[in-house]
C-alpha cells in the first residue's frame, strides 16, 4: 500500500486522471535458512492516513455449488462485481491462513496506462481471496495468475511477498490496461487485454530480501522447462526445481509497446514497467537498504543510490550495453545475512527511522526541540521555489497496522503459523502473538470495533494512538517510557510462545480442535493484556507529563516531585538566533 507513484502518475493524479490512495508499505523477507529457528518470516506495514487498524478474519467454510462471492475494493469499500466462490475456503487471520501461507504487499504503481478500469479484482481483494484458497506459496501464485486472467485486475502495480512454511517468493505484477472491443454476438464490450504481466521469483534459502513501494525484480532466468517456466506451463509450478515463473507475454507486451529493445535475456521487469526515479530510491528502496545494512557488510556502495542519485550509464558494470537506459547502480534483490535473524529482529527492523545515518530524522531542526523522528505530511514541500523532502523511513506515524509472520515447518499447521500483529506506529505499539488457526477475533482489534472517524473505548487502535500522539509532543522524554512497556510486553510474549507451542502440541496429538481452542484463548488473552496495559500506560503518561512538566510520585505525600524540563540548549540557541534581543533580560 503507500503507493509509491512515479512522477508521471503524480502528475496525472493532480489532473484527476487516476484515483489516489495515500498508502505506503514495507515488506522484509527472511527465508528458512536465514532465520534463527528455521521459520520463514515476512513483515508488512499498512501505512495509510486513511486506514483504520483492525484485524480481518475469515472463518473456514464450505460453499454450495454455484455460490458467488462479492468483490469489494479494499481501499474504498466500493462493490466491484462477483466471482465464483471456491467450494472450500480456509481460516484467515489478518494476512495469514491456517496452512501458514502469508502474503504482504507494497504498491509501486508503475506505468499508469496499464491500470485496467474494467477489472473487478483489486490488489487487496486479490490477497485475501487468495489466502482463503491457497495451501502453499506456489498455489497462491497460481491462483493470483488465474483469477486475474479470468476477472481482470483493477489496481496499479504491486509487489507481493508470498510465504509458506518452506519458502518465500516475490511476485511483481501490473495490469495490461484497457483495450475495449465489442462482442459481435452479444454486442457487449470486453477488455481484450484482461489479465496481468508478472514475474515471481523464489528467494534462495539462506538469504533475505525486501521491497517498499518500488518494483525490485530486474532481469531473471528465462524459461528452460526446469528452473524457470512461463504461465503457459503454470501447472508445473509445483515442481520444486522451479524457482522463476512469469507471464508468457511479459516481455513481448513491452516490446510491442516500444518500452524494450534488445535480447530477451536483457529484459528487466522493474526498469521496464516501473522505472526507478528519485522517489523510488529516496522514499522506497532506502527502506530496504536499512534492513540490508543491518544484516550484511558492503551496503555503503548503494548509499548514493538510495539518496536518489540514480545513474544511467551506457554500459552495466559487467560491460554489457544498456540500450534501454536502465538504472545501473541499483541494489540486488537479495543479500546473505552474516547472522541468523529472529522474530524480534524483524520487529526492530520495522522500527527504523534512519538512525545511524546522515538522514537520521532526530538530528536536524525538523525534529523540533524533542528529537521527534517523524515529519508531518506532505512528503515534499517548497521554499523559494526549491523542492525539499521529508524522509520516508520504515516506521511512520500513519501506520494502521503492521505485522511479522512466522511459518514454522516443524510444527503442525494449526500451531506453526503465528502473526505478530500490532496497531499504529510500530515504535509505539506492541506486536502480539496471534496463531493463524484461531477461530475467534479478539474484540479489541476485531473488524468493526470503531473506525477512523468513529471512536471506540474498547479499541486497541485508539488507545495506542492516544499513547503515541502524546509521545510525539515530547518524544525524547515520553517515548522511553512507552518503549519500556512495549518491550516488556514483547519480551513476555516471546518467552511464552515456546511453552504455548509445547502445550498445544500435546493437545494436538489427541484432538487438533482442542489445540485450536487453546491457541484461540491464548491469542485473545494477549490482546486483552495489551489493551489493559496500554490503557494504564496512557493514564500514567498523562499524569506524569501534563502541562509540560515531569511529575514523579513521592512517598508519604500526595504532592509529586515536579521538574520543569524546558528545552534543550541547542533549541534555545536557535530561538536566540531567530529573535535577537527581543527576549533578552534587561539589567
Amino acid at each position: 500500500m503507500m503507493k509509491k507513484l512515479s512522477f508521471i502518475m503524480a502528475f496525472m493524479i493532480a489532473l484527476g486522471m487516476l484515483p489516489f490512495h495515500s498508502k505506503a508499505c514495507t515488506n522484509y523477507i527472511v527465508t528458512k535458512g536465514a532465520s534463527i529457528d528455521g521459520s520463514v518470516m515476512i513483515t508488512y506495514a499498512a501505512d495509510s492516513h486513511e486506514l483504520y487498524g483492525e484485524l480481518y478474519h475469515w472463518p473456514a467454510a464450505q460453499h454450495p455449488e454455484g455460490s458467488m462471492l462479492d468483490v469489494v475494493e479494499w481501499d474504498s469499500g466500493r462493490f466491484l462485481g462477483k466471482i465464483k466462490q471456491a467450494p472450500v475456503t480456509y481460516n484467515v487471520v489478518g494476512n495469514m491462513n491456517e496452512y501458514q501461507v502469508a502474503i504482504g504487499e507494497t504498491t509501486f504503481g508503475g506505468r499508469p496506462e496499464l491500470v485496467d478500469t474494467t477489472g473487478i479484482i483489486d490488489y487487496g481483494s486479490l490477497i485475501y481471496i487468495t489466502l482463503q484458497r491457497a495451501r502453499s506459496a506456489r498455489e497462491a501464485i497460481q491462483i493470483i495468475a488465474q483469477i486475474t486472467e479470468e476477472y481482470g485486475y483493477r489496481s496499479s502495480g504491486e509487489s507481493f511477498s508470498i510465504a509458506d512454511k518452506d519458502e518465500v517468493w516475490i511476485m511483481e505484477l501490473v495490469g495490461k490496461g484497457s483495450m475495449l472491443k465489442t462482442d459481435r454476438k452479444t454486442k457487449t464490450q470486453y477488455n481484450a487485454h484482461k489479465g496481468i504481466l508478472w514475474v515471481a521469483v523464489r528467494i534462495p534459502d539462506g538469504y533475505v530480501s525486501g521491497h517498499a513501494n518500488q518494483a525490485r525484480i530486474q532481469t531473471f532466468p528465462l524459461a528452460d522447462g526446469k528452473h524457470s517456466i512461463t504461465s503457459k506451463e503454470l501447472d508445473q509450478i509445483y515442481n520444486r526445481d522451479v524457482e522463476v515463473v512469469y507471464s508468457h507475454d511479459v516481455i513481448s507486451f513491452a516490446r510491442n509497446k516500444g518500452w524494450f529493445i534488445g535480447d530477451d535475456s536483457e529484459f528487466s521487469f522493474s526498469d521496464t514497467y516501473a522505472p526507478v526515479d528519485f522517489g523510488g530510491a529516496r522514499f522506497c528502496d532506502i527502506r530496504v537498504w536499512t534492513m540490508f545494512n543491518k544484516v550484511t557488510q558492503g551496503m555503503d556502495k548503494y548509499w548514493d543510490y538510495v539518496k536518489g542519485h540514480i545513474r544511467h550509464d551506457e554500459n552495466f558494470e559487467d560491460g554489457r550495453p544498456n540500450p534501454n537506459k536502465y538504472a545501473t547502480n541499483r541494489m540486488p534483490l537479495w543479500v546473505k545475512p552474516e547472522k541468523k535473524i529472529s522474530a524480534h529482529d524483524m520487529m526492530m527492523f520495522m522500527r527504523d527511522y534512519l538512525q545511524g545515518t546522515e538522514l537520521d530524522m532526530t538530528q536536524d531542526f525538523g525534529a523540533q526541540p524533542f528529537n521527534l523522528p517523524y515529519r508531518w505530511r506532505p512528503l515534499t514541500w517548497k521554499v523559494d521555489g526549491i523542492s525539499y523532502v521529508n524522509e520516508r523511513a520504515t516506521v511512520t506515524q500513519q501506520t494502521g497496522f503492521s505485522f511479522v509472520t512466522q511459518s514454522r515447518s516443524w510444527l503442525p499447521d494449526e500451531i506453526g503459523g503465528i502473526i505478530w500483529w500490532g496497531v499504529d506506529d510500530a515504535n509505539a505499539g506492541a506486536y502480539m502473538p496471534l496463531y493463524s488457526s484461531m477461530t475467534v477475533n479478539p474484540h479489541h482489534i476485531e473488524e468493526g470495533n470503531g473506525a477512523l472517524m468513529e471512536w471506540s473505548e474498547t479499541s486497541l487502535f485508539w488507545i495506542t494512538n492516544m499513547v503515541s500522539n502524546l509521545s510525539y509532543t515530547r518524544y525524547n522524554r515520553i517515548q522511553p517510557d512507552v518503549e519500556k512497556v512495549r518491550d516488556e510486553l514483547e519480551t513476555t510474549f516471546l518467552k511464552l510462545v515456546p511453552a504455548i507451542d509445547a502445550a498445544a502440541t500435546v493437545l494436538h496429538k489427541d484432538n487438533p480442535n482442542s489445540a485450536i481452542s487453546f491457541l484461540t484463548d491464548f491469542s485473545n488473552d494477549q490482546v486483552n493484556r495489551t489493551f489493559a496495559t496500554y490503557k494504564s500506560l496512557y493514564q500514567e503518561l498523562f499524569m506524569k507529563y501534563m502541562d509540560g512538566n515531569v511529575k514523579t510520585r513521592q512517598q508519604g505525600t500526595k504532592v509529586p516531585k515536579v521538574e520543569f524540563a524546558g528545552y534543550s540548549q541547542e533549541f534555545l540557541q536557535k530561538i536566540v538566533e531567530d529573535t535577537g534581543d527581543k527576549l533578552k533580560v534587561i539589567d
